[in-house]
């Protein structure tokens, strides 16, 4: 062996090579666990640096510039900050081009004339806690169901997946059709309970409803797995002791299922909650955005409306993926003591 070393490194190994090689291996051995664990990330790291923080760089950069609607570059000199104080205050230029991308009808907590990122980040927001909640906890309630023994299981758990396999403009189509006046039976049951409008997918409220029960039917589904999985790692004798000292249905849920799920739980709830803040698709093929804009509806107007003003997509972008890092923070410090591991 040491002869095929002297020959690659064309004769004998250098005392202070063996020595920067010694020096190497007892560094690294005397690493902790945890350092060690982060030195073998590493790779892993710099790949997603290299795929998901310089796009995110590079829009960050393309913010600071400015539109030009003229010409064969789209985007001017640097501006800083300009567009975001545009986005935010409702500039009149960017009232221009997203004329068409609005509330219409009454909608709860906005007044008319707020800047329309403002009525975006609203909608997303509010789309994205009403949605994760209900789905939370229809999930866990079928997860619950799922995890139990009986007959005919299987067939109850394809019945509960199956809307999660729908692809999200199939879903869309499905409740337009349903709610489209004259054609599906939606509007004509909400109408003659007092809910909805006559032209539901033409009110920003009665379409926010709309799209908020089509994403619940929908990824339900995806809660229940995650939940699934997390109630079916419980250890089953636990419940055995509760059930022999005497613990009730509900002592045994809150003592022993809710804590050891929570990880599952709050992992679910956070992919859920990104995904929510990303909605674009549903709302598109359901209403459209010109009647629900999220964050998302906007970006795409900036980018291929009527003028390309890219610097400002790349703004609201940037904007968009700052809010969903704050909520993932919030979910990372909030639940990073949480009793089973959590998001630690």
């Amino acid at each position: 062996m040491s002869t095929d070393i002297d020959t690659i490194t064309g004769g004998e190994t250098s005392p202070d090579r063996e020595r920067t090689g010694n020096a190497v291996v007892n560094w690294m051995e005397n690493l902790s666990e945890a350092a060690y664990a982060y030195l073998l990330l590493l790779p892993a790291f710099a790949l997603l640096t290299l795929i998901a923080f310089y796009p995110l760089l590079q829009t960050f950069i393309t913010s600071l510039r400015e539109d030009q609607t003229r010409g064969a570059d789209p985007l001017g000199g640097f501006v800083g900050v300009e567009n975001y104080v545009d986005i935010l205050t409702g500039n009149a230029r960017l009232a221009r081009q997203f004329l068409d991308v609005s509330l219409t009808g009454s909608f709860p907590f906005v007044e008319l004339g707020t800047p329309f990122f403002q009525q975006a980040l609203f909608v997303t927001l509010a789309f994205a806690i009403i949605s994760v909640f209900f789905e939370t906890v229809i999930g866990f309630g079928q997860a619950y169901v799922l995890d139990q023994d009986f007959r005919g299981r299987r067939w109850v758990r394809v019945a509960i997946i199956l809307p999660w396999a729908v692809p999200i403009v199939i879903q869309g189509m499905i409740f337009f059709l349903i709610f489209q006046p004259e054609v599906g039976f939606g509007t004509d049951i909400m109408q003659w309970l007092g809910v909805f409008s006559a032209a539901p997918l033409a009110n920003s409220r009665d379409a926010f409803f709309i799209i908020l029960v089509a994403d619940i039917w929908k990824s339900s589904a995806f809660m229940a797995l995650l939940i699934l999985a997390g109630l079916q790692s419980v250890d089953r004798s636990l419940y055995d002791v509760a059930r022999v000292a005497g613990a009730s249905p509900w002592q045994r849920f809150k003592l022993i299922t809710l804590p050891l799920v929570m990880p599952a739980l709050l992992v679910a709830m956070l992919f859920r909650t990104m995904d929510a803040m990303r909605v674009f698709g549903l709302i598109e093929s359901t209403a459209g955005c010109t009647t629900v804009p999220s964050l998302t509806c906007l970006v795409v107007e900036a980018m291929f409306g009527g003028t390309r003003i890219f610097a400002t997509a790349a703004a609201v972008a940037f904007a968009t993926a700052l809010v969903i890092g704050l909520i993932i923070g919030v979910y990372v410090l909030f639940f990073r003591d949480t009793e089973g591991g959590g998001l630690t």
